[in-house]
């Protein structure tokens, strides 16, 4: 060890007549450990709310949607052919979209009616946690009433249940020769699902793509084509080459397309709550520079002896810059390792917190999740443990350089 790095560690423990710059020395580790600390489990908290959203909204939809320009699509059969030879398709599935309105005695909801081909649409897309039932009773009549699958809240609100029977209304209406006439029917609900998402439990009931067809009077047709792919940060340039491929009058829209809005907002977010966060870190850094302009006036008489002695300036300077560095690591160190603990066991404390205080932090018709979700990327550590340390070096610069410049006799002279 240097002797600069020593004097610089002695210099930490203040003497009985210093406490106020230990206090302040104390402060400046405090407020760089609950920066970190927090900037950790902040990004963690988003990063996680970000990864659990895209895997609930990918779960229940596609990654590319291939639709014609008409709004329907006839020759399907053939069209999905060609679209499963693509390299990088996993799977396809045709699907049949609309609205419509469910009724249970005097309970009527809007849902979002989908149309799904029971022998490959799991290949494609996935319904959660099916509670009750299977997405293969889809296939089978009761008693001459084709089945539904309900979302777990949408069963709840309408106050159905499995095997239970409700009414599925068209509002708009179906073409004949009177005109639009509106379309009811009675359907057996052959499962529920649950998916975890508020959202999609409360609004969404699927058919079979027969069924739907049938009652949607779009014989023969359906709405689209469901795609999914390896990797889903290739659905750009693989919704290109499907549209080349096929041509006109054929389209795709990606999950990022569908979502833009939603991811953008969330990226923004977290790179907002990284900078309002990193101005903890930035308070704390300024303590250091007051804690060493304060150890260099006590310490005068000290670095007058050391010049004297032959220190050169780049070794005063040298010391007050570790002494900096050291705050800022045991704090960084410290933030790191309380913000890791607390990041990955994040669903534990809520949960005791919710049991000691009986609330809900996160509230299933708030928000998309029901539980608070938590990932760490390392990646955002790094960068967080640098930044703080970058903080805390660049505040060590001007009082350790106002220590360099200190004239012995001067210091000297007063004592």
């Amino acid at each position: 060890m240097s002797y600069e790095s020593y004097i610089g560690l002695r210099y930490l423990r203040a003497k009985r007549k210093q406490t106020f710059i230990s206090i302040n020395t104390f402060i400046s580790i405090a407020g760089i450990f609950v920066g970190v600390a927090a900037l950790i489990v902040v990004l963690g908290v988003m990063t996680g709310f970000e990864s659990e959203l895209r895997n609930k909204i990918l779960g229940i939809n596609s990654h590319i949607v291939l639709m014609e320009l008409s709004g329907s699509m006839t020759n399907y059969e053939e069209v999905l052919a060609k679209v499963e030879t693509v390299d990088g398709i996993v799977a396809a599935t045709p699907f049949i979209y609309s609205q419509a309105m469910v009724k249970n005695q005097d309970r009527v909801m809007g849902v979002v009616l989908r149309g799904i081909a029971t022998d490959s649409a799991t290949k494609v897309i996935s319904l959660g946690k099916i509670t009750e039932g299977s997405i293969e009773a889809l296939a089978t009549a009761k008693d001459g009433q084709p089945g539904v699958i309900l979302g777990k809240e949408l069963a709840q609100n309408l106050n159905v249940f499995l095997h239970g029977s409700v009414d599925v209304l068209l509002p708009m209406g179906i073409p004949s020769p009177m005109g639009l006439l509106p379309r009811l029917k009675k359907f057996h609900v052959a499962g529920i699902f649950e998916t975890g998402s508020y959202e999609y439990d409360s609004s969404l009931i699927f058919m079979s793509l027969e069924d739907a067809s049938e009652f949607l009077n779009m014989t023969g047709e359906v709405t689209g084509i469901e795609i999914k792919i390896a990797d889903i940060y290739k659905a750009q340039a693989m919704a290109d080459r499907i549209e080349t491929d096929l041509g006109y009058p054929f389209w795709a829209r990606t999950w990022m397309e569908m979502n833009k809005n939603l991811f953008s907002a969330l990226k923004l977010e977290k790179r907002v709550m990284f900078i309002i966060l990193s101005l903890i870190v930035m308070v704390a850094a300024f303590n250091i520079i007051t804690t060493l302009i304060m150890t260099v006036m006590e310490k005068s008489r000290d670095i007058a002896i050391l010049k004297s002695m032959g220190a050169t300036a780049r070794s005063i300077m040298k010391i007050f810059m570790v002494q900096g560095l050291i705050i800022g690591a045991i704090g960084t160190g410290l933030g790191c390792a309380t913000g890791l603990a607390v990041a990955l066991n994040l669903e534990r404390i809520i949960l005791f917190i919710e049991n000691l205080f009986g609330f809900k932090v996160l509230p299933q018709d708030v928000y998309y999740l029901n539980e608070l979700p938590s990932q760490v990327h390392y990646g955002d550590v790094a960068v967080i443990v640098i930044t703080a340390m970058l903080l805390c070096f660049l505040a060590s610069i001007y009082p350790s350089w106002r220590a360099s410049r200190l004239d012995p006799a001067e210091a000297l002279r007063y004592e």
